[in-house]
């Protein structure tokens, strides 16, 4: 029995020190299991030694009777084994009362004296398992804290400048896809879409008549980029090849410099084709100003990737210095000028300004709906915008100003070994993603959509990221890839929920994408002011008429971005609650409840193995004499 108690304190003290979560329960029983062997085993000891004595004596009062009536011989082997086995449980209780009484723990000295009453001890033994049971129940509750909440996010000790990150990338779309053309000549996307609302139940296959095959394509390229939630699941197929929707979003694209009237970066005033270059978004094509080209972002073998285009002029700098990312950011050595750029200050003049243009004949209300002008998306350069998310709108004939305050988290160097499921956020090597280069919680997410869409619907948006052999939707499959977002976050809310349904807790658990936040993120957030812009009434107070005829129809914004101040204050994921805590948290409560220390463990040791061998020597030699 005692044997089988040994064993199994040995085990609860094993698993009560493994590195898994245990429950409150498992630490509470292991200890008292622990405690409650050992003053059985001291219990059980002194009954062994009485009856080991009692053993003795009746062997040798039995070896004088045989001696005296029949002289039988004695064992001198068994005598000499019981002899060690007295002297063994001698010197274990000899040791356990030094131990009592020379021990730093508090209350085990009154256990272990012999002329204590026994409803003494029985008091204190029970003031002594409170005592455990208060110690553990407090240990449990500091290891459930640096388990699952040992990372903090907390504002940095000191203020950043602006010029420590680079200037927000900012995407800017036009509503006008296509531009209208003059009644007669063309023919519009409003009458393409009118016969095939006639159409569409009475066949299957849409073959409308006196249509050229450019603008059958076109027609169909819009379907996908003008208002796409109209889109009914039991559309018609529509003859013709598979598009190249990119080629064909190019041909219909408004002209880039009547639409970008000019543009102006750091008091430099320059033609805007300088500074933007075409992006591929799910809204269609635009142009992003300080991003990252898309052979930086996508990885080779991609369509972006392929069709990422020529370095701009100001794109060209950063081959002179160690590229930029969010995480180590600049280089030390990096110039006032580089890429992606920023600025040294705040202030409208530290910013970019834009002059935008459309026009009034050229609107297609029937694609956009009424709402028209262009969309403007900041975010970080290595981010691939998402237009349709979140935007700022820019309507026409009015003057915009966004001042930027920067959002920012970095991480320290103490949380980078922890698991990410418990520091909550992926370090840049420890997510890959099968499309993107670099890890950030929108890339993550969209090349999820993207997988997703392939799965429920067999194709993929023509904007989403994708290999070159993977099928792109055609018409008759918008209604499936414009519901799968909603499905996809569906899913991911349920699947979510049912894990969390028997936790206490919701905090490490993954989602089916596994899309969590970068370690580093930067984030553009905007304060947003506007004032009515009147173009015409200004041209005729000058005298000016020659714009009006040179631009018939011109309806002009103005566009400024900027940096609201020059010093920002970043957060900073940092370790709440590490090793150290957690060690000085259980030395505080085992000191408070029991007077337990290092040393009091040292005091164990000793006494159970050199103490108690020093203790059996002496008696076997005494044994022997």
């Amino acid at each position: 029995m005692a044997k089988t108690l040994y064993r199994l304190t040995v085990k609860c003290l094993f698993c009560t020190f493994l590195p898994r979560p245990i429950s409150r329960f498992e630490f509470v029983f292991c200890v008292l299991c622990t405690f409650s062997a050992s003053c059985y085993l001291f219990h059980a000891s002194n009954l062994l030694i009485v009856r080991v004595k009692s053993g003795i004596h009746t062997s040798l009062t039995m070896s004088e009777s045989d001696l005296e009536g029949k002289s039988v011989s004695i064992d001198l082997t068994a005598k000499k084994k019981r002899k060690l086995g007295s002297a063994s449980c001698e010197g274990f209780i000899t040791t356990y009362h030094e131990y009592c009484e020379n021990t730093s723990i508090h209350g085990v000295q009154y256990l272990g004296e012999r002329e204590r009453p026994m409803r003494e001890r029985i008091f204190w033994l029970f003031a002594f398992l409170i005592s455990i049971y208060g110690c553990s129940t407090l240990i449990v509750s500091a290891y459930t804290k640096w388990t699952e909440t040992p990372v903090i996010v907390s504002f940095a000790e000191k203020s950043t400048p602006v010029w420590s990150i680079p200037f927000p990338a900012v995407t800017v779309c036009s509503e006008t896809k296509r531009v209208l053309k003059q009644k007669g000549k063309e023919t519009t996307y409003a009458d393409l879409y009118s016969q095939f609302s006639e159409e569409k139940r009475a066949s299957r296959v849409f073959k409308p008549q006196n249509v050229t095959a450019l603008e059958m394509e076109e027609f169909r390229t819009l379907l996908h980029v003008c208002n796409t939630q109209i889109i009914d699941e039991d559309m018609p197929l529509i003859a013709g090849a598979d598009l190249d929707y990119f080629e064909v979003l190019e041909r219909m694209l408004p002209q880039f410099d009547r639409y970008f009237f000019y543009c102006r970066w750091l008091s430099r005033f320059g033609e805007c084709e300088k500074f933007f270059r075409k992006t591929l978004t799910e809204e269609g094509i635009c142009f992003t100003f300080n991003g990252l080209r898309a052979s930086e972002i996508y990885r080779e073998g991609t369509y972006q990737h392929r069709h990422s285009g020529e370095p701009l002029e100001m794109e060209n700098i950063s081959l002179r210095h160690p590229p930029w990312t969010l995480e180590t950011g600049y280089a030390p050595s990096t110039d006032v000028e580089t890429f992606p750029a920023r600025v040294l200050s705040a202030g409208a003049r530290s910013g970019i300004f834009l002059a935008l243009q459309s026009f009034r004949q050229e609107v297609d209300y029937a694609c956009r709906g009424p709402v028209q002008g262009f969309k403007v998306l900041l975010h970080a350069p290595d981010d691939v915008p998402q237009v349709s998310k979140q935007f700022v709108r820019i309507p026409m004939g009015k003057e915009v100003l966004i001042a930027v305050k920067p959002s920012m988290i970095t991480m320290s160097t103490g949380i980078a070994e922890y698991h990410p499921i418990r520091r909550q956020c992926f370090l840049s090597h420890e997510r890959s993603l099968r499309f993107f280069k670099v890890y950030t919680e929108s890339n993550c997410q969209l090349e999820c959509l993207a997988n997703f869409t392939l799965t429920k619907c067999g194709c993929v948006k023509f904007s989403m990221p994708r290999n070159m052999d993977m099928p792109v939707c055609s018409e008759d499959k918008i209604h499936c890839y414009d519901r799968a977002e909603r499905q996809l976050l569906v899913r991911e809310f349920k699947r979510v929920r049912s894990l969390n349904a028997g936790r206490e807790d919701s905090r490490g658990t993954e989602s089916a994408c596994n899309c969590m936040p970068a370690c580093t993120s930067l984030v553009y957030n905007t304060e947003i002011s506007q004032a009515n812009f009147d173009l015409e009434e200004m041209l005729l107070a000058e005298g000016d008429t020659d714009f009006l005829q040179e631009y018939p129809g011109s309806q002009m914004s103005r566009l400024s971005i900027y940096f609201k101040e020059s010093q920002f204050i970043t957060s900073k994921r940092s370790e709440l609650y590490g090793m150290t805590e957690f060690l000085a948290n259980c030395g505080g409560i085992f000191g408070l409840f029991m007077g337990f220390s290092i040393l009091s463990m040292v005091e164990m040791i000793y006494h159970f193995t050199l103490r108690l061998f020093t203790n059996l020597k002496r008696l076997v030699k005494v044994s022997d004499k």
